[in-house]
Order: C-alpha cells, then sequence, then structure tokens
C-alpha cells in the first residue's frame, strides 16, 4: 500500500511525513469500518478472551505483588493506578493504532517508575526482570477486555514498518504477560501448588457465592425494602423477619423468608468448604496462606 501511494502521480511531490500522515488515516479509516468483521470476529477468540478474562478475575482475589517477585522499592500503587487505566481503555478504540497507543502509555508509566526509582535509590535496573512482573501485576489488576482479540489485531492489521524498536518491546512484553497468566501455576507465583490450587478453588467458590447472592438480592430487594422502611429499621435489609410474629407472616413473606434461609445456607456451606480446603495442611495455618 505504501509503495503504491508514493508511485502514484498524486503524491509525488508530497514529503515522507505527508505519505506518513495519509498512511494512518488510511488505515484508521480501513480497521474502523471493517471492525466489527475483524476484531475477535471468530469462535476460538471469544473463547480464548472469556478464558482468559475469567483466569484473570480469579488471579485477583490472591495474587500480590510478592508473588511476582517485585521488590518493595518498585511498589507504587500510584503509578499502577495511572497504568491500569491506560491499559484498560484499549477497548474504547477501533484502529490498531490508537489500542496499541493504551499498551504503550501503559508501558511508559511502569518505565518512567523504573527509571524513576533507579535515579533516585543508585539501583540498576536489570531490564525485562524488572519490567516484565510489574506489568504481568498491572495486567492481573487491570483485566482488560478482550486482552486476546487485542492483541492479536494490532498483530494482524498494525502497520509492520511501525511495530519496531520500542513499540515492538513492549508490544511482545504484554503478549509475554498474557502467556504468563494463560500458564500461570504455584510455581510461577512462588508457592506450592496445592496452595495454589487451593487459591484458585477458593476464588472460584467466592465468584459463584456472589454471582448467587446478586442474582437472588434482585428478586427479594424491593419487598424487603418496603419492610424496612415501613418499621424505619434500618437493619431491615438484613433481619427482615427478626422481629416478626409467626402467626402474622403472609404466604408471600414465608416464601421469602425460606428464600433468605436457602441463601445463608449455601453460602456457608460454601464458605466452609473453602476454609476447608485451605486449611487441609495440618502444619500450615489457614493466615499462612493468605500471606
Amino acid at each position: 500500500m505504501e509503495t503504491a501511494i508514493r508511485e502514484h502521480p498524486l503524491w509525488a511531490n508530497a514529503t515522507n511525513q505527508e505519505i506518513d500522515h495519509a498512511l494512518e488515516g488510511l488505515e484508521k479509516f480501513v480497521m474502523t469500518k471493517l471492525f466489527d468483521r475483524t476484531f475477535g470476529s471468530s469462535v476460538e477468540d471469544v473463547k480464548a478472551d472469556m478464558e482468559i478474562s475469567e483466569k484473570i478475575g480469579l488471579l485477583q482475589h490472591f495474587v500480590r505483588p510478592h508473588h511476582l517477585d517485585i521488590p518493595t522499592v518498585l511498589r507504587n500503587e500510584g503509578a499502577w493506578l495511572l497504568a491500569v487505566k491506560e491499559l484498560q481503555k484499549i477497548n474504547s478504540f477501533r484502529s490498531p493504532r490508537d489500542k496499541l497507543t493504551c499498551i504503550m502509555s501503559c508501558c511508559q508509566v511502569i518505565n518512567n517508575l523504573l527509571l524513576n526509582v533507579s535515579m533516585s535509590n543508585d539501583r540498576t535496573l536489570s531490564g525485562a526482570d524488572d519490567f516484565l512482573p510489574i506489568l504481568i501485576y498491572i495486567t492481573i489488576k487491570a483485566n482488560p477486555p478482550q486482552l486476546h482479540s487485542n492483541l492479536k489485531f494490532i498483530q494482524l492489521f498494525r502497520r509492520e514498518t511501525k511495530l519496531i524498536s520500542e513499540v515492538e518491546y513492549y508490544l511482545t512484553n504484554l503478549i509475554s504477560a498474557k502467556m504468563f497468566i494463560i500458564n500461570v501455576n504455584g510455581r510461577s507465583l512462588s508457592m506450592e501448588e496445592s496452595v495454589f490450587q487451593a487459591h484458585m478453588e477458593s476464588a472460584r467458590l467466592t465468584d459463584h457465592i456472589s454471582v448467587a447472592s446478586t442474582s437472588s438480592s434482585q428478586g427479594l430487594g424491593t419487598s424487603i425494602t418496603g419492610l424496612s422502611e415501613e418499621s424505619g429499621d434500618p437493619e431491615g435489609l438484613r433481619f427482615p423477619f427478626m422481629d416478626s410474629e409467626t402467626e402474622s407472616l403472609t404466604p408471600a413473606e414465608v416464601k421469602q423468608m425460606h428464600e433468605l434461609y436457602r441463601q445463608v445456607v449455601t453460602k456457608y456451606t460454601m464458605l466452609s468448604k473453602a476454609l476447608r480446603k485451605l486449611s487441609v495442611d495440618e502444619d500450615q495455618p489457614l493466615n499462612s496462606v493468605n500471606d
């Protein structure tokens, strides 16, 4: 495409910068128009996006900086939050260049953090050994939507002449972060495999309880709120039938109370299972698992 434009009579007197701007505009126009047909368009892409997002959601429950051997001196919540927000913007854009800009902005925040720490602490940086673990942690914190499809879209449709130098380095590192997350295990996070699996199972149970609780509470919310407002009791949302007499309950209220009872039993059972899994080793107390 670039050769065709350069050889066309209309661009005979154009500068390299003008041609570059034209190519950037053409790429953005074409890919924006074809976005729905080219981005995450296959069943495999949709499945990969869902699996990665779900796995990151589980890892968010327990992965901490020390699991990735990130030195304390490099832990800066303010900078990390900014990097997270930049990466989460990636789905707001429809062109390869704009999506890549989000990745660049995220990685530059991390790189600036490393440079500042290096200058202020007279610390020699070790390149990817410092950069990649932080990027992995940022990716887990951000859980960017459709990570697989976004990376594939950039690799397929961004001009090859633009995927060089610093851009190539940052993109390659994010791809490495994605692969780390896909293949993560106990050893990857400096913990025993049994502990890792216990954490993952606990995270699944927690998510399941959260979804079940949200679904049930939506059906009960209106009636319980009404009871709370009538009694003027701020605790009514949690204990709507605490002061009710058995004889005064209507069939509808009995049904509501039964549903609340089922929620309590479900939560108790699942939490008990999670606690038993986490404390299965008598020599390893529960609180040490969460360190």
